[in-house]
């Protein structure tokens, strides 16, 4: 592929809910263009974007695919996104370094809660975007009705620059609306055939190049000028009007597509390069001088100090780590250095390489603008910048969501600790939305992500690559304890086995506290208890802290005054006071009424409407608080309390009550008592398994 200078590069993310089609409409761009010689379809497994064994026995888009095709003298960067919501993460790091978005709605559904949410994340990143109605050659589809919805959803700025010919089955091809001509794909699909345009569209056709006109003068004052004095514009103008307008975010451009029959995909291409900026067009990025406030903006432009940011990392198993990145200033030479600021470390930069799916390509350089990767980076990981060591800048990172479910994790062979160990960190260095810790009051290794298919993909890719077998079960709850009243409590220990002896005495009042875990209080007047062993009466009582006395989770929330005590000038030791404070703990919590206390989590739920009913009915069984409701068009937004252990299964049931149409996120709120009921079974567990030990 030839160089391209940054005016002629679009890097254009494909979002949409799952299902819609992206990547079959990615495949057909890919042949249409001549970047495949054959038109790849998912089904059939031979998509050149859906390649990783993963994707192709599950028939969807776990991770972004990258392709670039060339189009009216530009270079398309295509960066195929997931739609099913465990792998949103791949399309957040996608759009932040895409200058414009195609977002694909399924014509048999219609705007579904992805599509919502991948309109909110453009919308947040300030990404132009086309709309692309697919599927219209299925049964029960109108493009027509599904451009009500658009409009009913996202306002009328949303704007056909095509009308379908014919419909469902008898779908044959588009109206050109702005030069008023029918466009029907050849038989090979690669080339368009012009015809007149059918007579019962002429009118419709008409009307909606008015509309064409009025929103190409939201774009551009001089046009409104021009349109208000003679009331007509020329086909140029209304061009530069709506890609300004596009580029503005005042007009997204609808298409109406079928990507299994090739019917659409030349005006797709067409209005990317026309309505969709390059990495000039958009506003210079950001940042700052590492370790300083000091704002950095760099431009477009290979005069420019180099500067790029990683949006995604592969391990590929013939070149090995393969860093992806995005260059927004200058450009990068293989076989040079460069520097990680987000790391201050220095990189040895080899081989550089274009990627198309599966494949890569050596290239001499990246430039401004352009897309590219490199293999064997050391220390570089997604969301670091890289630039050069003498004009060095810090981008942001990239923003993932906080993982919603998790597991525990365990080697199905014994012996096989170590290789997940080396494993699953080797794992979330590709996937940053995963992550792994090791609990330390349960013991227990944690494997969090979005979703049950989201772990279960990094399980197999764990067994494919690190060659061991796991079982995954629901993590334990991590309560807490604390007590609700007061109580003074005596801790004395006195031993005498011969020799020197042991002695410790303290008097300590125990109280509820809400401003912090533990605090100690130094009530000593007098000598009672010396200076030099209520360190260790302080220490006695953290250590106590970790195993309370209904179920033995640890103790928060919980003030300790130390007002009196005895010692001996010979037996007393710091030992002896350890001790005679943790007998003083268990006594006191014992009488101060404790309680078990669960985490409570934050739930915002995003559903379409006749969900609803359902989803508060089963937040209300499973103990939730409904904190309040917001609705976006057919969408709720459901935010509710609910307790933790009530939640560890939601991702998977929600699923089942929506059908896959809902989504979620989650993260800790705050600590609450247990009720009464549900306390003693916990607590009776609790003992049961520590019986068994």
């Amino acid at each position: 592929m030839k160089e391209y200078s940054t005016e002629r590069i679009r890097n254009v993310a494909f979002v949409s809910h799952s299902g819609a089609g992206k990547t079959t409409v990615g495949d057909a761009i890919l042949f249409v263009t001549g970047g495949n010689d054959r038109f790849g379809r998912v089904d059939d497994e031979t998509s050149v974007l859906d390649w990783d064994s993963e994707e192709i026995r599950r028939k969807t888009t776990i991770s972004t695919g990258l392709a670039p095709v060339e189009w009216s003298d530009c270079k398309i960067n295509i960066l195929d996104t997931p739609g099913y919501f465990d792998f949103v993460g791949e399309v957040r790091s996608a759009l932040r370094v895409a200058d414009g978005a195609l977002v694909v709605v399924d014509a048999t559904g219609g705007v579904e809660v992805g599509t919502e949410l991948v309109w909110q994340y453009t919308s947040e990143y300030e990404i132009p975007r086309l709309l692309v109605v697919n599927k219209l050659d299925r049964e029960n589809t109108g493009f027509q009705e599904t451009l009500n919805q658009l409009r009913n959803v996202f306002g009328s700025r949303v704007l056909p620059l095509y009308l379908p010919i014919g419909k469902e089955a008898g779908l044959k091809g588009v109206v050109d609306i702005l030069r008023e001509v029918a466009l029907v794909p050849s038989p090979d699909g690669k080339k368009v055939v012009e015809e007149s345009i059918p007579a019962d569209l002429a009118d419709q056709v008409s009307d909606l190049k008015e509309e064409l006109k009025e929103a190409a003068c939201d774009g551009d004052d001089e046009l409104l000028e021009k349109y208000l004095d003679e009331g007509d514009l020329t086909d140029e103008e209304i061009i530069r009007g709506l890609r300004a307008a596009s580029i503005a975010r005042k007009a997204f451009i609808t298409i109406p597509v079928s990507a299994s029959k090739l019917i659409g995909i030349h005006q797709v291409l067409d209005a990317i390069v026309t309505y969709l900026p390059s990495p000039a067009d958009v506003p210079a990025v950001r940042g700052v001088v590492p370790d300083t406030e000091d704002e950095v903006v760099r431009k477009a432009d290979v005069s420019e100090p180099f500067s790029a940011l990683v949006f995604k990392t592969t391990a590929d198993p013939y070149v090995g780590k393969l860093t992806i990145f995005r260059v927004y200033s200058g450009k990068l030479a293989a076989n040079s250095t460069c520097f990680n600021s987000s790391k201050k470390r220095a990189e040895r930069i080899g081989h550089l390489f274009s990627i198309k799916g599966k494949s890569q390509e050596p290239v001499s350089h990246v430039s401004a603008g352009d897309i590219g990767a490199v293999a064997k980076l050391q220390e570089t990981l997604t969301g670091d910048t890289l630039c050069t060591q003498e004009d060095p800048v810090l981008f942001a990172p990239i923003s993932f969501p906080a993982p919603v479910y998790s597991l525990a994790v365990n080697p199905k062979t014994k012996g096989d600790e170590e290789k997940i160990s080396a494993g699953l960190p080797r794992l979330t260095d590709e996937d940053p939305t995963i992550t792994v810790e090791r609990n330390t009051e349960t013991g227990e290794t944690i494997l969090s992500g979005l979703g049950e298919v989201h772990v279960d993909v990094t399980t197999t890719k764990l067994k494919r690559k690190f060659g061991v077998d796991v079982d995954l079960t629901l993590p334990k709850i991590a309560y807490r304890e604390t007590i609700k009243d007061s109580a003074k409590a005596e801790g004395r220990h006195k031993k005498q086995t011969g020799g020197r002896g042991q002695f410790g005495h303290v008097w300590i009042e125990f109280e509820h506290t809400s401003e912090q875990e533990f605090e100690f209080v130094d009530k000593i007047f007098g000598g009672a208890v010396p200076r030099q062993y209520i360190p260790a009466v302080e220490k006695g009582l953290r250590e106590a802290l970790q195993e309370g006395v209904l179920a033995g989770y640890p103790v928060v929330n919980l003030k300790a005054t130390l007002y009196d005590g005895s010692f001996h000038p010979v037996d007393s030791s710091e030992m002896a006071f350890k001790i005679a404070a943790s007998l003083a703990f268990k006594k006191g919590c014992a009488e101060a009424k404790p309680v078990l206390l669960e985490p409570i989590v934050r739930v915002e739920v995003t559903v379409p409407e006749q969900y609803m009913g359902d989803i508060m009915g089963d937040l209300n069984k499973k103990r939730g608080r409904i904190l309040g409701m917001e609705s976006k068009g057919h969408i709720q937004v459901i935010k509710a309390l609910a307790p933790l252990s009530e939640m560890q299964r939601y991702a998977i049931d929600l699923r089942s009550m929506t059908q896959g149409r809902g989504l979620f996120t989650m993260e800790l709120d705050h600590y609450e008592e247990v009720p009464d009921n549900i306390a003693a079974q916990i607590i009776e567990e609790a003992q049961k398994e520590k019986e068994n030990k």
